[in-house]
């Protein structure tokens, strides 16, 4: 019995385009300014104090921390100090209007079909927690953070880390769900999925046939099972396997 879905956000949810074409740039224009000018006051302070920790650099200014930021985005880098201040910078365009989070036509529907089932839903992605609640707080379909349960990003590890889907399903994440009754959401090709190997039987999906590609319980064998790609993604559903 399916208890929990546990979503990703680029390219199930809403269009990867978004999140490249418009956040990215957003965030990248108004970084160094930002980081100038707040860098001693709270929250900003500790977001650069744990970027120093994380290059290990204890010592590193302003500037040079800036110089680490931008090179991160070019990577695409998932770090989270980077991300956590991607989010602050992002909230100022979704108050003031400047753009709405991407929803695909059939992501509304299928939410809150799930949540009247009693299915508890929620988000794991590599953008920052605050960031995940303001693109379903500013929505294209207006505010449905109230369909989610919960929210997790790279604090509970990196997605490529099986360990990261068990610390999602233990009671200390205040996740009420076990290993066995939570459904991952499929991920894009590129990237292994260590939500099946953190599972006791292959799990259920969401799959989005954009890019779909399933592959076996565990890392070490990436049996390619199904490829799929479509210009336009079609209709998220359920699948078995």
């Amino acid at each position: 019995m399916i208890r929990a879905i546990v979503t990703d956000i680029e390219g199930t949810t809403s269009d990867i385009r978004f999140v490249h074409n418009v956040l990215f740039p957003y965030a990248r224009e108004r970084l160094a300014g930002f980081v100038t000018a707040q860098q001693f006051g709270e929250p900003v302070k500790t977001i650069l104090d744990n970027l120093r920790q994380e290059i290990a650099q204890p010592a590193a200014g302003a500037e040079q921390l800036i110089a680490t930021l931008f090179t991160f985005m070019d990577e695409d880098r998932k770090s989270t100090a980077l991300k956590a201040l991607q989010g602050i910078i992002w909230r100022e365009g979704y108050v003031n209007g400047d753009f709405t989070g991407h929803l695909y036509p059939d992501v509304l529907p299928a939410l809150e079909k799930w949540k009247s089932q009693g299915i508890d839903l929620y988000v794991y992605s590599s953008g920052s927690v605050a960031a995940q609640k303001l693109l379903f707080g500013y929505s294209d379909e207006g505010d449905i953070t109230h369909l989610f349960t919960g929210y997790f990003d790279t604090l509970v590890g990196a997605k490529r880390e099986v360990q990261s889907y068990r610390n999602i399903a233990e009671p200390s994440c205040f996740c009420p769900i076990s290993i066995r009754s939570w459904m991952p959401l499929k991920r894009p090709v590129s990237v292994p999925c260590s939500w099946n190997a953190a599972t006791a039987t292959r799990p259920a999906i969401i799959r989005r046939f954009s890019v779909s590609t399933i592959f076996t319980r565990s890392r070490s064998q990436h049996e390619r099972i199904n490829h799929i790609f479509r210009k336009r993604p079609a209709k998220l559903s359920l699948a078995q396997y």
